[in-house]
């Protein structure tokens, strides 16, 4: 084969520090505006990204020329320094250190789509611990 190609769709999910809920309705469009721009210099085009004041989810196409570590990471750093930076939150804003990530196939791209498009719904029947340990038990996690 004379060229790689790669399409490898990853779900991620992290929580703000302390699952504080610091991403309100008041932010969250500009918070998930540049985190998506950012995905995009990466070179990782963003289907979707929704959350709650206390974690968010993004999908999106991984580069090859990097790894999940490396985009989350850098993710994770320039939006919290975008947060502070813009006095976006009445206090100091912090992620979590970790954070989930699930690879996706083509063939449920859509339905994991609308899973995180629904997030406000679902999370007003279900937590954030009840959401992520289903999360877990389903990849053998846990």
């Amino acid at each position: 084969m004379p060229h790689s190609f790669n399409k490898l769709w990853i779900h991620a999910i992290w929580a703000t520090k302390n699952r504080m809920p610091l991403v309100d309705q008041s932010i969250e469009q500009k918070v998930y505006a540049f985190i998506s721009d950012q995905l995009r210099e990466q070179g990782c085009p963003v289907r979707i990204i929704n959350g709650m004041p206390d974690h968010i989810h993004c999908l999106f196409l991984l580069t090859p020329q990097k790894s999940i570590a490396e985009v989350i990471k850098q993710i994770k750093g320039s939006s919290s320094h975008y947060i502070n930076q813009n006095s976006l939150t009445s206090e100091k804003f912090a992620w979590q250190t970790g954070y989930a990530a699930y690879s996706v196939s083509e063939s449920v791209v859509e339905k994991v789509f609308y899973y995180i498009k629904k997030q406000k719904l679902l999370h007003q029947k279900k937590s954030f611990q009840k959401e992520y340990d289903e999360f877990l038990a389903v990849y053998a996690l846990k």
